[in-house]
């Protein structure tokens, strides 16, 4: 028992010192690295090739895992589309590139085994999963403005758009559709949803958009509004989650918008503080046990506040941005939710 406690401990210490890793890329100070270039041996990716897709129903990959604690009941109905588009996972600061390429072996292995096993996995219940490679644009992107950048970002959103056109055009066959995405992935993902779903007829099957982990300004859509409840579709939610309490971040405070937040322990915008009971579970370091009641929310002005998780070792945990959490903490939740939003879309088609 003495092994398995010391062992216990040092796990969460392990996790919480990786999260500690991901997150300290808010605090680098990155600098301008000279007139874009991209390295001559990245390609534009071909999406019929299989393996320009880090998730899709043709081949086996880490978004179709289960944790242990579902596999009893788990049941694959596949009767909608989600299409996945990941963050940040190009974060090297040696790396002077300004996106990624779509053959490195090293980025695409850290996108799988983060981003596509730990949020991505939370809609293969109910859904096909699609998740496009694409050269995303570094992190210090986020925090410089040249126009290097601009081009950066503008390359990624070309894969995502081209990828989301192949799916339309050989896989989609006018199924339910639910369009997620997290952190750059949800800059991309409100572009695209601007672009082909409002005021678009592909408007009238969309699901849902998780579009999570970067703000939305409430003006940021025309017809396409928030969720209103748990089973509202053809809207969309999102929201970024700091520990309860906390300041905002200095870049929060000085934003002069106002930002959609969705509660997705409610799934409103009501402010009131929302207990961990009514969290469902979250998948935590450890993929295959999801941990009842992990956090609660409460949402406070443009973020969410959360709990910090509740988790042996979290007095070692100190950081207030919980962005790499946005999903994860809220697993089960976010699982039951697009199920049931999925089963109400369907059924209004009748």
């Amino acid at each position: 028992m003495k092994k398995y406690k010391i062992s216990l401990v040092l796990n969460c210490f392990y996790s919480i010192a990786a999260i500690l890793l991901c997150l300290s890329c808010s605090k680098k100070t990155y600098t301008q690295q000279g007139a874009y270039s991209i390295k001559a041996e990245t390609k534009i990716p071909d999406y019929s090739n299989p393996d320009h897709w880090a998730a899709h129903p043709w081949k086996k990959d880490l978004s179709d895992s289960v944790p242990a604690d579902l596999k009893v009941n788990y049941k694959n109905d596949s009767l909608a589309d989600v299409f996945f588009i990941h963050p940040t996972t190009f974060t090297d600061n040696n790396d002077a590139g300004w996106n990624a390429s779509i053959d490195d072996v090293a980025i695409n292995s850290k996108t799988d085994y983060s981003t596509i096993l730990y949020q991505a996995s939370v809609f293969n219940e109910m859904c096909r999963v699609f998740a496009p490679r694409y050269r995303q644009a570094h992190i210090r992107n986020f925090f410089i403005n040249t126009p290097e950048t601009d081009t950066a970002f503008e390359i990624a959103y070309t894969d995502v758009k081209a990828a989301f056109e192949f799916y339309l055009k050989n896989y989609n066959n006018n199924r339910p559709i639910i369009i997620a995405s997290h952190s750059q992935g949800t800059k991309h993902a409100g572009r695209l949803l601007k672009e082909f779903f409002e005021n678009k007829p592909l408007q009238k099957r969309l699901v849902c958009a998780y579009i999570i982990g970067l703000p939305v300004p409430v003006d940021y859509f025309s017809t396409l509004k928030p969720c209103t409840d748990s089973l509202a579709t053809g809207c969309f939610v999102s929201w970024r989650t700091y520990k309860k309490d906390s300041e905002e971040p200095q870049f929060i405070k000085e934003e002069k918008f106002k930002a959609v937040v969705i509660n997705p322990l409610t799934w409103t915008n009501e402010t009131g503080f929302v207990s961990s009971k009514f969290n469902k579970g979250g998948v935590l370091k450890n993929f295959n046990r999801v941990v009842p009641r992990v956090v609660s929310a409460q949402i406070h002005n443009n973020i969410l506040w959360s709990s910090k998780p509740d988790v042996p070792g979290k007095i070692l945990y100190t950081q207030k941005n919980y962005h790499i959490g946005d999903i994860n903490l809220f697993y089960m939740n976010i699982r039951e939710n697009a199920a049931s939003r999925i089963k109400v879309f369907l059924k209004s088609q009748l």
